[in-house]
């Protein structure tokens, strides 16, 4: 069925309370930075703040209160009726063969997906004055997104929202000031001193999201929380940066190093993975630590070095002095391959027709499992759905579930979800033939012969895991391994996004209508200023001037007093 690979829900909820996500929790604001050195010799930081506000909207008519808790996202969550909030801003593309899984995965550009409660009634109305009140908070351009670039998946996404939209953005600083603004110290103390502009922009990867969902206080979920929860993905490039890759720190990658500690934060920690470099052959800490912690981590035991800010003594010592130089051999050990990957391109040639192939990828050596695909499609792209083929080690692969939505010009695009089973070791590919359609010359872009992008592929599983998963929900579990919470200890949750499409249209010639404005105001000019002369133009009848002799005959007859002539 389509809902064997959703993200599955608390199982104690009582009637009523649909759509909580188990999250038992103690301390109501939390940081962390988990650093994992990459064999690629890159850098992969990750962010995140968690803060919890204790209040019940569902209960309650009107918040005054709001303690830590941004008040601008909670005015948001209290007018528009808001069951849950997901917003991301990515420059660049994860690249998971060569960096493993993201411990929270986002497609390029902007991502903004929203679960209403059932009681709101206009949806469509209410989604397009949040997305206008989302644009002013976090300074984007959330404000274009309408419903020519809005779905609302019926399987994808079904737990955690109803509307999905990839919209391309470019993701600058202004972005990153707003986000900074929401956290309890801001920028001013803790971990978020850290965050340069300067040097987080210039990354070979960098994602900033932020996530609003009601968690459970305690087992029974009597009583639930607003979780917001900040998170910033990183990965830093030192040897293009110029640094090198034989030594780095926490100076060298943001400038800046911690000077003190996020007062209101419960916890605040330092990770470090270690899993690849147990006998310190690829690099060692200086100085080390000797608080160890072990969590499961995508589907994998990892173990990570931790560094306890909380703690006076380890935040002044260690904390401003951590180096970790680097020193990777050429026979390192190879990375492994995650057991979901997939991939996107644009086949055919010519301005008229194509192919989008979507390839994804089952690496587990014995073991098959569903994936759900979520595509969306501009209605510029015209689908020929009667061409979809799907096939897996060159035999057809029958989706066990299709749902099919039709684009409408300039209304709404093309949605397609199936469910498809992958064998194991195999590559299933999904192929769907395409027109180009023809653009108003009002509809393209300032740079039209560069292409339009169309959004990356959303691709949903529970993957089998390497190791067995703790259900339980732990007290002291760290962020990054809790966002997904499962009741399978056999699998893990895994969402992957697939590369954009960049696709050329029929592009026409622009320099004409330039032609026809010069060539129009020239007969305006001509013909309009002959006709204007004419008509206010007065005529009238002036004697030739006399002639040099005659002029001074008439002189001296003058003088004379004789009459001229």
């Amino acid at each position: 069925e389509a809902n064997a690979v959703i993200i599955p829900q608390c199982s104690h909820i009582p009637p009523g309370r649909r759509g909580c996500l188990m999250e038992t929790t103690v301390s109501p604001n939390k940081e962390e930075l988990v650093i994992r050195p990459l064999h690629s010799g890159d850098i992969y930081t990750s962010f995140q703040f968690r803060t919890l506000w204790e209040t019940d909207f569902t209960r309650e008519n009107k918040v005054s209160h709001y303690r830590l808790f941004p008040k601008s996202l909670g005015q948001v969550i209290s007018k528009f009726s808001v069951r849950e909030l997901h917003i991301s801003f990515t420059q660049g593309y994860w690249r998971t063969m060569q960096w493993g899984q993201p411990y929270l995965p986002s497609p390029p550009g902007a991502e903004l997906w929203v679960w209403f409660q059932d009681s709101l009634t206009d949806v469509d109305g209410t989604w397009k004055e949040l997305t206008n009140v989302l644009s002013g908070i976090f300074c984007a351009s959330l404000n274009f997104i309408d419903s020519t670039n809005t779905v609302q998946p019926s399987a994808s996404f079904k737990p955690l929202g109803i509307g999905n939209v990839t919209d391309h953005q470019i993701v600058c600083t202004e972005n990153l000031t707003p986000w900074k603004k929401l956290l309890p110290c801001g920028s001013k103390a803790g971990l978020a001193v850290l965050l340069k502009s300067e040097k987080l922009f210039h990354s070979s990867f960098h994602s900033q999201a932020v996530h609003i969902r009601p968690v459970c206080k305690d087992d029974q979920c009597k009583t639930t929380s607003w979780e917001l929860r900040q998170t910033l993905n990183v990965v830093f490039d030192l040897h293009n940066s110029g640094q090198g890759k034989n030594e780095w720190s926490l100076f060298k990658m943001f400038s800046r190093t911690l000077t003190e500690a996020c007062p209101v934060a419960s916890s605040s920690k330092i990770y470090i993975d270690i899993t690849d470099n147990s006998q310190g052959e690829q690099f060692e800490l200086s100085p080390a630590t000797p608080l160890l912690s072990q969590a499961v981590v995508l589907g994998d035991r990892r173990t990570f070095s931790v560094y306890d800010l909380t703690q006076q003594i380890t935040f002044g010592t260690i904390c401003n002095v951590l180096k970790l130089p680097v020193t990777y051999s050429a026979h390192a050990g190879d990375m492994l391959r995650p057991l979901l990957h997939a991939e996107r391109y644009v086949a055919g040639y010519g301005l008229q027709t194509g192919e989008i192939h979507t390839l994804m990828y089952n690496n587990h050596p014995y073991r098959s499992f569903p994936v759900l695909l979520l595509d969306s499609v501009p209605w510029y792209l015209r689908l020929y759905i009667h061409t979809l083929t799907v096939t897996s080690k060159g035999k057809d692969n029958k989706p066990s579930y299709i749902h099919y939505q039709p684009s409408k010009d300039r209304v709404r695009p093309h949605l397609l979800e199936m469910l498809v089973q992958l064998p194991p070791n195999s590559v299933t590919e999904v192929t769907l033939q395409f027109e180009r359609a023809l653009l108003k010359w009002t509809e393209y872009t300032p740079d039209p012969n560069h292409g339009f992008y169309v959004g990356s592929s959303v691709i949903s599983s529970l993957v089998p895991s390497i190791v067995a998963m703790d259900t339980n929900n732990s007290r002291e579990r760290p962020l990054f391994s809790s966002f997904f919470p499962s009741k399978e200890e056999s699998s893990y949750f895994v969402r992957v996004y697939t590369e954009p499409l960049l696709v050329n249209l029929p592009t026409p010639d622009f320099s004409m209508p330039y032609n026809v404005i010069c060539l129009t105001c020239t007969v305006v000019a001509v013909g309009y200023g002959s006709l204007y002369n004419l008509l206010t133009r007065s005529f009238q009848i002036e004697e030739p001037s006399p002639g040099l002799a005659k002029r001074i005959a008439n002189i001296i007859r003058k003088m004379r007093g004789v009459p001229p002539l």
